[in-house]
């Protein structure tokens, strides 16, 4: 497991170890005692969920407030996608900037999310299947969002706007309040 700094303190790049051979590659996505040793304050996850998504589909950007709060090991199996979080930590000197990164199951990387930042993705190839370590019970009632294309944040989601396909709820979600 290799980990990369992004610019953001808390938020890492992590590379598992794959191992390919004629078969294919094998990949160890998750190992507790290596992961725990390199981040020993983090608590372990709780669940792990899975989505399935198509060509356009634009998830986000989300987080839980509170103790509901989570942090989030997201890694693409399948497919293609462009992930982004937002510092939305109002004590942060990062406090409103944006980071992203490809996640694939090319490129087997995947993005820990700290708790306080929004996220969301984009599906870049015809289907993407993502998987989510989280380390909090999901609570709806504690839930938060800001609509992907706030003028503020002004996120580049690698889609054309008339190829995006968004949730009932993500079209409901509001614009920041600077």
């Amino acid at each position: 497991m290799q980990i990369i700094d992004t610019p953001f303190i808390d938020c890492k790049i992590i590379e598992p170890s794959v191992f390919p051979d004629a078969r294919g590659k094998f990949v160890v996505a998750f190992d507790s005692t290596a992961f725990k040793k390199a981040f020993p304050e983090r608590p372990l996850f709780l669940s792990i969920n899975e989505s399935t998504s198509s060509y356009g589909v634009l998830r986000g950007l989300h987080a839980q407030k509170g103790e509901a709060a989570q942090a989030k090991l997201v890694r693409c199996i399948s497919g293609c996608i462009l992930d982004v979080v937002v510092d939305y930590r109002p004590e942060s000197s990062t406090y409103l900037q944006h980071f992203k990164v490809e996640l694939s199951g090319d490129n087997n990387k995947q993005l820990l999310v700290p708790r306080g930042f929004l996220h969301g993705f984009s599906v870049l190839s015809e289907t993407a299947i993502v998987n989510y370590q989280i380390d909090n019970t999901y609570q709806p009632d504690m839930e938060i969002g800001i609509r992907y294309d706030d003028p503020s944040l002004n996120i580049d989601w690698q889609l054309p706007k008339e190829d995006i396909i968004l949730s009932e709820k993500d079209e409901k979600l509001g614009y920041l309040k600077l």
